[in-house]
């Protein structure tokens, strides 16, 4: 069955259980919660929203992570970046590669664009193979009118 072209979600959904990673956890409990509203059709892109309670732990990003905050505050930490508080609305970008400390106060709450990441010269070939796919389906489009 094919995706949708549109999908729709709601920040306001039923949260379960994400735990972070035991290793990466610095102090407190940090309860982390999730819940997935969409995914790519290639699977390299998803939207989640997720939240977490009072701790502070480490996070390695192995994808490109965006985030936005819609609840509450968080202060991140990293090489070369002094601490800094973010709250709702703020929006913070995380690079593959990337590591970061994180210490939420009391509560958070975020929904994340995830995206893998190609190398270079493979990303220029995917774009151009889409580009060519919707230039094919408007032209088959415009012909069969």
């Amino acid at each position: 069955m094919p995706l949708a072209l549109i999908e729709t979600g709601h920040c306001n959904v039923d949260l379960k259980p994400s735990p972070i990673e035991p290793s990466w956890i610095i102090e407190g409990n940090p309860q982390a919660r999730s819940h997935l509203l969409s995914t790519s059709a290639c699977g390299t892109a998803t939207t989640l929203i997720w939240s977490c309670t009072k701790g502070k732990f480490n996070w390695y990003y192995d994808l490109d992570e965006t985030i936005m905050i819609l609840e509450g505050s968080m202060v991140i930490e990293s090489d070369g970046m002094p601490p800094k508080r973010y709250g709702v609305g703020d929006v913070v970008f995380f690079r593959e590669g990337a590591h970061a400390k994180w210490h939420i106060e009391t509560y958070v709450k975020k929904v994340a664009f995830l995206r893998q990441t190609y190398p270079v010269g493979l990303g220029y070939a995917v774009r151009a193979i889409n580009k060519l796919k919707r230039l094919s389906s408007t032209l088959s489009g415009r012909r069969s009118n």
